[in-house]
């Protein structure tokens, strides 16, 4: 079945003698049923011509970023609206310093970063550019604002040097976003739900016991199976974090709140427990505010585990119930400890104690035990770059 048919993409050429492979790669596209918008940069328009793109594409090119035609007809944030995808290719190393600091000083950029879609990239560039390290370091940063690479590959250059830099072969590359709209399709089928952030249980009506959780990684996770295409529900403690609109956002405060809204919104295929339910809460909450005294004695009682309910109640249980373990040390132990006591798939697990991947980090190092005594580790990176590895992963799996 072609994924591709009546799926609008806006194409970005930039400039560079890989320039050339653009008119296939509409060409392919174009014989997939793809309805294509082009935006020229005055760079790529040194290498091929408004003209060679419009026959092909049989729609219009776009180059000045304040044209009153252009602007009359469709503006930049209409145009990064109207399209499914936006594929930049080829991506020269100037357009990619561009993007990864926020500039914006032609259309292209404009649009790309005035953009809510999916965004590939296909760099192409000499193999001395793309091994500097500005290059790696601008690669990463679009890595963590969820752009998604294709290639470069090895081989001969145009400039005659040989190494890695080598923008795709055009099939590659519409071969990669067939795939990716397949996998949306496949996985609209499925719903995901995540639970997120910290909980607080009462003491009185102004005071309660909560921890230090931000919600940071379990907001990422959500972000990246929305964007693979899952029907997502995040139910969330209390956090100052936003979300996607097409992601059924549901805030709670106290455990007891989540469990119910995590009852209420099965069955799911994936169940992705990262919230840091407190294990405890007060046995009687005081209806009007305590006073300050010398001593404040509480009586704590267990909360309700969440995870283990789900993962061992067969008529709930969701194909795949990934549990969380935030560990100051032993997290091996620990991680395994959780993974057969609770009845989990996976456990990933990272070392709190770490500052540089703690709660209100942004950056994380996991590692996910699964039911089957294999352990994977996923090195340090962004918790939105760590989000698609384990989506990746459950997609794999679920597959």
């Amino acid at each position: 079945m072609n994924n591709l048919n009546n799926k609008k993409i806006l194409l970005i050429i930039c400039g560079g003698i890989a320039a050339y492979k653009s008119l296939e790669i509409i060409r392919l596209l174009k014989k997939n049923g793809v309805i294509i918008k082009t935006i020229l940069t005055k760079s790529g328009a040194q290498f091929v011509t408004p003209l060679s793109i419009t026959s092909l594409s049989q729609s219009k090119v776009y180059q000045d970023l304040f044209s009153l035609e252009n602007e009359a007809e469709m503006d930049h944030i209409n145009l990064s609206r109207w399209a499914d995808l936006i594929l930049i290719a080829p991506a020269t190393a100037n357009t990619i310093s561009k993007l990864a600091n926020g500039n914006s000083d032609d259309l292209a950029s404009t649009v790309t970063l005035a953009s809510n879609k999916k965004i590939f990239v296909a760099p192409a560039m000499n193999v001395r550019m793309w091994e500097h390290k500005s290059t790696k370091q601008n690669i990463s940063k679009l890595k963590t604002y969820n752009y998604q690479l294709i290639g470069p590959e090895i081989g001969d250059m145009a400039c005659g040097e040989y190494g890695e830099g080598k923008m795709s072969d055009p099939k590659d590359i519409v071969n990669e976003i067939e795939s990716y709209f397949k996998n949306l399709k496949m996985n609209n089928k499925l719903k995901a739900i995540v639970t997120a952030g910290p909980t607080n249980e009462y003491i009185d009506p102004v005071r309660f016991i909560t921890n230090k959780s931000s919600g940071k990684q379990g907001y990422e996770i959500a972000k990246s199976l929305s964007k693979k295409g899952f029907n997502t529900t995040l139910i969330s403690g209390p956090t100052n974090l936003k979300i996607n609109d097409n992601i059924n956002l549901i805030k709670v405060e106290t455990a007891e709140e989540m469990f119910q809204a995590t009852l209420n919104n099965l069955p799911a295929d994936v169940a992705i427990f990262s919230a840091a339910v407190s294990d405890y809460k007060v046995k009687d909450v005081s209806k009007i505010k305590l006073k300050k005294q010398d001593e404040l004695n509480l009586v704590l009682e267990k909360n309700v585990d969440i995870l283990n309910y789900v993962s061992n109640h067969n008529s709930l249980r969701p194909k795949l119930v990934v549990g969380f373990a935030a560990e100051t040390n032993n997290l091996e132990n620990y991680a395994n400890k959780k993974l057969n006591e609770k009845n989990c798939d996976w456990i990933i697990a990272n070392d709190v104690s770490n500052k540089k991947i703690g709660f209100n980090s942004n950056f994380n190092e996991v590692s996910i035990f699964y039911n089957n005594d294999r352990t994977e580790k996923l090195k340090y990176k962004s918790k939105s770059e760590i989000s698609d590895e384990i989506v990746e992963k459950i997609i794999n799996h679920l597959n």
